[in-house]
């Protein structure tokens, strides 16, 4: 038999915040980027207030107090659609990158997709594979590119974008973030590259390139965006980290990622760019995140990089990451479950790491590795950050 509410008042799962069954079950505030594990009766009590609404019961206050200060239940009532909370696939795929165009409007001397092509997925495609995402109990979308917003379909695609309980994220370059597109842009992200302070960035990004990413931070800012950022390490900009790391902290940027690039694309162009493990690693120590990033969990399992990321290409090959779009998984016309499944997890026990920072840094980057010559070998690179 049901027992009454204490008081009267009814709760309502709040409209950025989505049940999910991932390995354990959980709720996830798309908004705010933050997923908080739930025993099975929190997640029964949650499940009502997405519901009807759900008044709290002898026993629930500390819980009930806990999630109105979290922002994951208010007494206001939400009438909005919520999609099925089906068991995830282990390990759960929870971090989708859509690359959808080739097509770029720089010509950047470091990126590892290279020369700008005009090659698109299709706005169906894309939608089916949003559907895909959201059934497997997704939590982040990763739009990019090339310069995503060069994507032909891309007004359709905004559209259609509230209709899918995930948090979205744009990656630009930001040349492209007009004030109208601000205005209506159906985000909850953007993530603007900006590779060092102006010297170091037009260095690989063009002339007057640096403030024009700079004002689309502030223009994104202005409209009420969570903003953050991303830089890659090259020989031109590593006297600039201090003083990014200041300048980013004072423009509140949500968060700093700092990473390495690759030797794929138009790097192998431009290979005086590159830089030795040893002199990135304190570089690498740069960066911070303000909520959000990857979400840990009790539920890790010893997994290397990458154990809940999926990428889909322009053209529509699926695979781990976009590094590895030339060892496809399958295709986005096979599903992205079929996909997933055929994404072999690679456990911490086989590499060849004999840190004990393992379980902190997972091993670093696999496709780093790799390309110092063993798959299964040390990331160099993020052996060196953590000396610092």
């Amino acid at each position: 038999m049901e027992t009454k509410p204490s008081d009267g008042t009814k709760y309502y799962l709040s409209e950025r915040c989505f049940l999910k069954r991932l390995e354990t079950p959980c709720v996830y505030d798309a908004g705010k980027d933050e997923l908080y594990e739930l025993d099975s009766a929190a997640f029964d009590f949650l499940k009502q207030a997405g519901g009807c609404g759900v008044g709290a019961r002898d026993g629930d206050s500390a819980f009930v107090s806990y999630c109105v200060e979290e922002g994951l239940i208010t007494t206001t009532p939400v009438l909005v659609a919520r999609p099925p909370d089906n068991q995830s696939p282990i390990p759960s795929l929870r971090y989708l990158e859509l690359q959808l165009t080739a097509a770029c409007n720089l010509k950047c001397r470091h990126c590892f997709v290279g020369d700008s092509r005009a090659v698109h997925l299709p706005l169906d495609t894309v939608v089916r594979v949003l559907k895909d995402f959201e059934a497997m109990q997704g939590l982040r979308l990763l739009l990019t590119g090339g310069e995503p917003l060069m994507y032909p379909d891309f007004a359709g695609l905004n559209r259609r974008l509230p209709e899918f309980a995930l948090r979205k994220i744009l990656l630009t370059n930001g040349v492209l973030l007009t004030d109208e597109l601000l205005k209506c842009l159906n985000v909850d992200e953007i993530q603007i590259s900006i590779d060092g302070l102006a010297a170091g960035h037009d260095a690989v990004r063009g002339e007057g390139q640096y403030n024009k990413a700079i004002q689309a931070v502030k223009r994104a800012q202005e409209v009420g965006f969570d903003v953050s950022v991303a830089t890659t390490i090259h020989s031109e900009n590593m006297g600039e980290f201090a003083a990014m790391e200041e300048m980013f902290i004072n423009m509140n940027i949500k968060d700093w990622t700092v990473d390495v690039p690759v030797p794929k694309g138009s790097l192998l162009r431009n290979k005086s760019l590159c830089l030795p493990p040893e002199s990135v690693g304190k570089l690498l120590s740069y960066g911070f995140s303000h909520g959000g990033g990857i979400h840990c969990g009790s539920d890790e399992g010893g997994w290397a990089c990458g154990a809940h990321l999926m990428s889909i290409s322009a053209d529509g090959v699926a695979s781990k990451c976009l590094y590895y779009a030339d060892t496809p998984a399958g295709t986005a016309e096979d599903g992205l479950q079929h996909c997933w499944g055929r994404i072999e997890p690679l456990p911490l026990s086989k590499l060849k790491c004999d840190c004990a920072e393992i379980e902190t840094c997972r091993g670093g980057c696999r496709y780093r590795a790799a390309a110092l010559g063993d798959p299964f070998g040390k990331d160099l690179f993020k052996c060196h950050s953590i000396l610092y």
